[in-house]
This record gives structure tokens, C-alpha cells and sequence, in this order.
């Protein structure tokens, strides 16, 4: 087993607290409110969630694209691809649906990342780091259904 290094670790942690503010919004109507008042609308509930993960999925389309290169094949930077289209084309509809969509798309971005590590083209460390990430990333967005 490989360790994950410090700076992915921290900075991918670091990562989760929209999706974590998000939720805590959803569960206290008091913090909510708070965040409405201080950072506005759009950085509370399932809609600060919805635009960082589509965010977050298109950056790590990027980062699958890194791992493409190292094959320079057609099959790897069109696989690299899939989680920023799918945060594009799903989004919409409401925050819900677009919760729900985006739950798909990153255990879907799960399945692409065990893809690239299995070739070889991801650090050895790297399916820990994410396995990680997305369990606490779905359960962050489930809050949005389940609520």
C-alpha cells in the first residue's frame, strides 16, 4: 500500500468543504440562513454543491486527460472527457435531479479512475485518495435527496 502524500491529501480534503457546507446548510436552516445573509443564495444548500461539483468534475476531466497523454490512444482522452460532458448536459432541472446526477457522475469518475490506475497511468496511491473523496463527496449530496 502506497501512501498518499501529504499535499493530495490535504488539499483533497480541503476540497470537500463546499460539498460539506452544502449539506450542513441543507441539515440547519439556522446556518443557512446565516450563509444567505453573509455569502448570498448560491453558496448555501444543494446549490453551492451543484456548481462546485460540476466544477469538480470538469477539473478532473483535466486530470484524466493527464493520464491520457501518457498513452497518447483515442480510447484515453475520450474516456477523459465523459465527467465534464456529463456535468454539462445533467445539471439542470433543478437542484434534486441535478444532485442526483451528479452522485452518478462521480461514482461514474470513480470507475474511470480505477480504469486509469489499473493501466498504470495513475499514481499508486491514487485509488485510495479517491475512493476516499467520493464516498464523502455522494454522501454530501445524498443530504440534498434524502432532506
Amino acid at each position: 500500500m502506497h501512501a498518499i502524500p501529504r499535499p493530495a491529501l490535504l488539499l483533497g480534503l480541503a476540497g470537500l468543504i463546499p460539498f460539506l457546507w452544502g449539506a450542513a446548510t441543507v441539515v440547519s436552516p439556522d446556518l443557512s440562513e446565516w450563509g444567505r445573509d453573509w455569502l448570498g443564495p448560491r453558496f448555501i444548500g444543494p446549490y453551492v454543491q451543484v456548481f462546485y461539483g460540476a466544477i469538480i468534475l470538469a477539473f478532473m476531466s483535466g486530470v484524466l486527460w493527464g493520464f491520457a497523454t501518457k498513452t497518447g490512444g483515442w480510447q484515453g482522452f475520450a474516456l477523459s472527457v465523459l465527467p465534464a460532458l456529463w456535468a454539462f448536459f445533467t445539471t439542470g432541472g433543478g437542484a434534486e435531479r441535478a444532485a442526483a446526477a451528479l452522485i452518478v457522475g462521480f461514482l461514474g469518475l470513480l470507475a474511470l479512475d480505477w480504469h486509469f490506475w489499473r493501466r498504470g497511468l495513475a499514481p499508486d496511491w491514487w485509488m485510495h485518495l479517491r475512493v476516499l473523496l467520493t464516498i464523502i463527496v455522494v454522501n454530501a449530496l445524498a443530504v440534498d435527496l434524502v432532506l
